[in-house]
């Protein structure tokens, strides 16, 4: 088989109602997730929210209808594939119809799961979990990503982030707010050191979760004062006095390593080779045309290398 015979498979999953098609036509529109591949896109229940042909046609996407369980055989889809020989399935899929049917399904060879995607209705999350709590988890368990829509401030947000993390550490869980921006809903509380300390003590295993967060939520930082464990690293055309305090992180494999961490005012001089105990007000500010953090160096002495080599960018 070769590159040309991979045929990306996505899953999009959750109960009637949840915001499924909306969310596929969304994808099928995006320009960063569509340029013009030939879709087919199998629904496997018929829910209020209907497909336009003309935005189909617009999208070069196909639609096809599985009506019953019973129609999700490895032998229907192979015919699905013969039929329409597609560069890419989305699969708008009922989770009443369980995931261990799903994964007991043959997939024609070419079809690979990229990503699978559990939608969630904020307004029903809850009862449904009360009373259908089986049903419920299966299709988080499963998920790469997990988006909870038609969100207002007032909802569960970090107790359903627990709820979700103890099924399912390594998905990514976003919340869809009504003016349709999203937000991963993370809190003080749901971070791993103590936010509330005088001094923000930060573990060399909690180095990625920091760098992360304080990369996505800059403003929880900003007049807090922290101390971590990290690199002194030179930094490109930076002013005298200023160095690049971080970590090394492998992005993808051995061979692509990047230093990870951020602009730092003191006056320990940069070596890639040391290993220093910050301590460092931090300050919100603008890198570009965004918003983030820099480090005021308060006190940084030598201290021995981290156990690990790498970061790691566990999820809160």
């Amino acid at each position: 088989m070769t590159d040309l015979d991979f045929v990306p498979f996505y899953v999009v999953c959750g109960f009637l109602e949840s915001g499924k098609t909306t969310m596929i036509q969304s994808m099928l529109s995006d320009e960063g997730f569509s340029s013009g591949e030939k879709t087919l896109v199998i629904c496997c229940e018929d829910g209020e929210v209907e497909y336009d042909p003309e935005m189909l046609d617009k999208y070069n996407a196909t639609f096809c209808m599985l009506n019953s369980p019973e129609e999700l055989t490895g032998l229907r889809l192979a015919q699905l594939d013969a039929l329409y020989h597609p560069e890419r399935v989305i699969m708008e899929y009922n989770s009443m119809w369980t995931m261990e049917r799903l994964g007991q399904t043959k997939m024609p060879e070419t079809w690979e799961y990229v990503q699978v995607i559990t939608l969630a209705d904020a307004t029903t999350f809850d009862n449904y979990m009360t009373n259908m709590r089986n049903q419920m988890a299966a299709p988080m368990r499963e998920a790469d990503l997990i988006l909870f829509n038609r969100c207002t401030p007032d909802f569960r947000r970090s107790y359903w982030r627990r709820q979700m993390r103890a099924l399912n550490p390594g998905a990514t869980i976003l919340f869809e707010n009504p003016d349709g921006t999203t937000d991963d809903g993370i809190t003080d509380e749901d971070l791993p050191y103590d936010m509330k300390a005088e001094v923000i003590s930060i573990s060399e295993e909690q180095f990625g979760i920091f760098y992360i967060d304080a990369m996505d939520h800059p403003e929880r930082y900003d007049g807090k004062i922290i101390q971590l464990v990290g690199q002194p690293f030179p930094g490109r055309n930076y002013p005298k006095g200023t160095y690049y305090f971080g970590r090394n992180a492998m992005t993808c494999c051995a061979n692509d390593i990047t230093q990870v961490g951020f602009v730092c005012k003191g006056d320990t001089p940069p070596d890639p080779n040391r290993f220093i105990l910050l301590t460092a007000g931090c300050r919100m500010g603008m890198q570009g045309d965004q918003k983030g953090l820099f480090l005021y160096e308060l006190a940084a002495e030598t201290c021995k290398p981290t156990k690990e080599e790498y970061v790691t960018f566990a999820s809160v």
